[in-house]
């Protein structure tokens, strides 16, 4: 009778146990996302080149993750975005993770 119940009870626990590390990614993930998209406006507020404001993102933001810089005349903001895959053949669809971060610039900085 109790092999009974474990064989209905497995899948679940492994279901269950895959969708916690899937969280676990997407959370870890989400977080590179928003420390990349800081450092990123921190740069920009500094004045720094658009490829250097690119350099200082790429470094923390997780592979394939793409960055928008927008600038204003008083502000700059960076988007980070990037999209996590499920585990495979879990038929879950992927999810999409942003982080957005905007700064004040820096008195004197002149955006190159």
């Amino acid at each position: 009778m109790a092999t009974a119940e474990i064989a209905v009870a497995l899948p679940a626990l492994v279901l269950v146990t895959v969708l916690a590390l899937w969280a676990v990614a997407v959370a870890s993930t989400h977080l590179a996302c928003v420390d990349a998209a800081r450092a990123g406006s921190r740069a920009a507020a500094r004045g720094e080149s658009l490829d250097a404001v690119r350099a200082v993102v790429a470094r923390s933001a997780p592979r394939g993750a793409t960055v928008t810089v927008e600038r204003g005349p008083d502000s700059v903001q960076v988007t980070v975005s990037t999209t996590v895959r499920p585990p495979a053949l879990s038929g879950l669809p992927p999810l999409s993770v942003q982080a957005h971060a905007k700064a004040e610039t820096e008195p004197g900085a002149q955006p190159e």
